[in-house]
Parts: structure tokens; C-alpha cells; sequence
């Protein structure tokens, strides 16, 4: 072959290589293109997915929190609810046991309570005690005659009362001491008669002589102080009635 074609054939191979190289690099290049764009849809994808998923969450995150606030917020109007309904039972549970206290306080002033006068044990009402305290302190205070109207209506407005043996002793003492004599052996008797195992009926009985002998009637003292002698025979006043009944003429 002569040299001129052989280089001309060798030219033109050399550019056909060339030509399917570029034409190879082409392909080539689209194809990564294609690639990149098809990978870039799939992050972008991907991206508005995980945006979407993070606005839902964050709705719901805040509709969450939302109610939570809510029920806070109930909880904590039913805590003050109840904090005031405590307040007004607590208020109320205070005045009922005030009443009560009051109540109860009444009741002791009006109710009935154990007492014990000259050995004698009884119930007494809280007035019923404080007027025969009231009686007795005007005796002990040597007022005689208002001692004598406070017994004689002491035992007029108490007739069933544990006092009246006492209360009688006492008016016939104050009705001694005022020269009712009659009236006081009257009222000793009467005493005698309610309570012969009284603590005070030994000096009843002296009393009565006592009052006899100032009416000047020694026949009946003389029999009341035997008597006495007999039936109280180990008291003071059994005593003191025989010595008394030694003087008599």
C-alpha cells in the first residue's frame, strides 16, 4: 500500500475511536445525571415525608399539651372546689362543736348531778343546790328570819328533794332562833319522820326538847330527852340530853 493511504487510513481510524469515546463519555454523563436526579427526588421525597411526619407529631405533640393544660387546669379548679368545700366543712364542723360545747354546758346547768349533805347522797338540780346553799349561807350568817322564809320556800318548791331532811333541820333552827317554837318542833318532827337515820336527827330531837323546856313544858322535854337517851344512845346529843335532863325539876 502506498505510505499516503496507509496514513489516512490510520487518520481515520484515530478518529473513529475519538468519535465512539466522546459518544461513550455521553452516555456516561447521562446516565450519572439521571442517577443524581433520581437520588435527589428520593432525598427530597424522603425530606417532605420527614416533614410531613414532624408537623403531625408536633400537632399532635401540641394538642397533647393542650389537653394536658386542659386537665391541668381542671384539676386544678376542682383542688380549689375542694379546698373550699374543706374550708366550709372545717368552719362548720367548728360551729357544730360549739354548739355542742354550749349544748353540753346547758345541759350541766340543768341537769341533775350527785350531791352529798350530812352523809346523805343524792341528785340534785344545779337551782335546787344553789338555793339551799343560798338558804343555809344566810343562816350561817346569823339572818334568821329571811334564813327562815328561804327554807320554808325551799322546801315548799322542792318537795321531793334530797335536801328536805336538812332543809327542815334547818328551819326549825331558824324558827328557834326566832322563838317560833311551836313552828320549829313542828318542822323537827316532820324532819324526824322523813329521816330518822339522819346524821343531824339525834340534835333534832334535842332541839325539840330545847324549844319544850322554852315553852316551859317539862313534863313533855323530860319525855323527849328519855326518848332520845333510847334511841340515839351513843351520840353527842344523848349526851348532852342527859345532863340536861338531870337539871330538870
Amino acid at each position: 500500500m502506498p505510505r499516503v493511504l496507509w496514513r489516512g487510513a490510520a487518520l481515520a481510524a484515530a478518529l473513529l475511536c475519538v468519535s465512539v469515546g466522546s459518544q461513550a463519555a455521553l452516555f456516561e454523563d447521562d446516565e450519572a445525571r439521571r442517577a443524581i436526579l433520581d437520588l435527589r427526588q428520593r432525598v427530597e421525597a424522603m425530606r417532605q415525608q420527614t416533614d410531613q411526619r414532624l408537623t403531625d407529631e408536633n400537632g399532635q405533640l401540641r394538642r397533647s399539651l393542650l389537653d394536658l393544660q386542659n386537665q391541668i387546669e381542671q384539676m386544678r379548679g376542682d383542688l380549689a372546689r375542694m379546698t373550699s368545700q374543706n374550708e366550709q366543712l372545717t368552719r362548720t364542723l367548728s360551729d357544730m362543736q360549739l354548739r355542742q360545747t354550749t349544748i353540753d354546758d346547758k345541759l350541766q346547768q340543768t341537769e341533775p348531778s350527785k350531791v352529798s349533805v350530812d352523809g346523805r347522797e343524792f341528785n340534785a338540780d344545779p337551782k335546787e343546790k344553789a338555793d339551799f346553799e343560798a338558804a343555809l349561807g344566810i343562816f350561817r350568817a346569823g339572818q334568821f328570819a329571811q334564813s327562815q322564809t328561804a327554807f320554808a320556800e325551799f322546801v315548799k318548791r322542792y318537795p321531793q328533794s334530797g335536801y328536805n331532811a336538812s332543809a327542815l333541820f334547818w328551819l326549825g333552827n331558824a324558827q328557834y332562833a326566832t322563838r317560833n317554837y311551836n313552828e320549829a318542833i313542828a318542822n323537827f318532827r316532820s324532819m324526824l319522820s322523813l329521816a330518822p337515820d339522819h346524821a343531824k336527827a339525834p340534835e333534832a330531837v334535842l332541839s325539840i326538847a330545847n324549844c319544850q323546856i322554852e315553852l316551859k313544858d317539862t313534863r313533855a322535854a323530860r319525855r323527849t330527852l328519855e326518848d332520845l337517851a333510847k334511841a340515839y344512845p351513843q351520840s353527842e346529843a344523848a349526851q348532852a340530853g342527859r345532863e340536861r335532863l338531870s337539871r330538870l325539876r
